[in-house]
């Protein structure tokens, strides 16, 4: 059984960061949750507002319980708005359906957790975080 170690998680961040400053985009927060919703690790840069760790929490938590990206989750969202509200609130708004959340699976495909990223566009969010996860050796999932 693989697990997503506290230095993986690091790296994911660290690395999701250091591409956003490359990007010269606004300041983030990256979560990084186990495959169990828990948080493993959390960054905010300095002037992040409040908000961005809650709603990168979310947009991961969304990933994790669902098995894919939280763009996947924005499209079925789309086509089944109440159910989605549904979860939302069933979920004590742990669950945001809403680019930015990116899958952590090892080689063979298992889901190690899920990285949320809020501060950007959400594809900008959504491009920092798949790299983190690549940049720590593992399979960003962007697809759902």
């Amino acid at each position: 059984m693989s697990l997503l170690t506290l230095k993986q998680a690091e790296v994911i961040i660290d690395q999701a960061i250091e591409k956003a400053r490359q990007m010269k985009l606004p300041a983030l927060a990256v979560v990084v949750l186990d495959d169990s919703g828990h948080i493993k690790a959390v960054k905010r840069e300095d002037g992040a507002s409040m908000f961005r760790v809650d709603i990168g929490q979310a947009k991961a938590w969304g990933s994790v319980a669902m098995g894919c990206s939280s763009r996947a989750l924005a499209n079925r969202a789309k086509q089944n708005q109440n159910f989605f509200l549904s979860l939302a609130a069933t979920s004590g708004g742990r669950f945001l359906p809403q680019q930015g959340g990116v899958l952590i699976r090892d080689a063979a495909g298992t889901i190690l957790g899920a990285v949320g990223i809020s501060g950007a566009s959400g594809d900008q969010d959504e491009l920092c975080a798949a790299f983190g996860v690549e940049q720590a050796g593992f399979k960003p999932d962007v697809s759902g």
